[in-house]
């Protein structure tokens, strides 16, 4: 009995994965755990959030408060909350400056990733605020831009 052979097919690369469709890798190049089936956030676009608050003279900033804090809590389990951001931002909003960045840090944190905002990222908004808001722009575009990416590492298209 004579054994025969079967060819061997080539190997071909797989092709990379589309971007924000695989966990970005924590340290070391280990992946980042899978958020488990927990709800992902929505992606806000940081362009027109700044514009919708412009236009609605500020309101839109509380939305943008409570549905951020909202998706956080409904993701991690921890954290403000909707309703309890909201009336933080009503009443002592100047403290959302640097609970909203501390949060979004902690996402990444709880997944073994350097915190790419935290509290201190309020500094931008409470010392360079005053000067033509660039200082709030500027912490906003850190945080909701941190914000974003954490939500596309885990899928979310926007």
């Amino acid at each position: 009995m004579s054994q025969t052979s079967e060819p061997t097919p080539p190997v071909v690369p797989a092709a990379p994965p589309a971007y924000g469709s695989i966990p970005a890798p924590a340290y070391g190049g280990v992946p980042a755990p899978s958020h488990g089936g927990a709800p992902i956030g929505t992606i806000r676009s940081t362009g027109t959030c700044v514009l919708l608050t412009i236009v609605t003279l500020g309101f839109y900033s509380l939305y943008w408060y409570y549905k951020t804090h909202e998706e956080m809590k409904q993701h991690t389990g921890a954290g403000l909350g909707g309703g309890l951001a909201l009336v933080l931002s009503i009443f002592v909003g100047i403290v959302m400056a640097f609970v909203t960045p501390n949060e979004v840090g902690n996402l990444y944190a709880r997944r073994g990733q350097a915190k790419p905002v935290s509290a201190a990222t309020g500094l931008w908004a409470l010392l360079l605020g005053w000067f033509f808001f660039v200082g709030v722009i500027v912490w906003f575009v850190k945080t909701n831009g941190a914000l974003n990416a954490y939500w596309r590492s885990l899928g979310a298209q926007g």
